[in-house]
């Protein structure tokens, strides 16, 4: 939702979808600060949460191999 700035996050619908994902999206975006005037940080949430969900349930996931 940050990629379309004139949308007001506070109000009723938006605020629906920016409330679970904004509390990791904060995080990203102090470490990783926008480029060039774009946020990255909802591409490398989605590549971080990736990974782990293949790390943890892939075919060789660590909680895969447990069972």
């Amino acid at each position: 939702m940050t990629w379309y700035p004139q949308i007001p996050l506070k109000q009723f619908p938006y605020s629906l979808i920016t409330f679970p994902t904004e509390p990791l999206l904060f995080v990203l975006r102090k470490l990783i600060p926008p480029i060039g005037g774009i946020d990255i940080s909802p591409v490398i949430g989605v590549g971080i949460f990736s990974l782990l969900r293949e790390m943890l349930l892939g075919q060789q996931g660590i909680l895969t191999m447990l069972q």
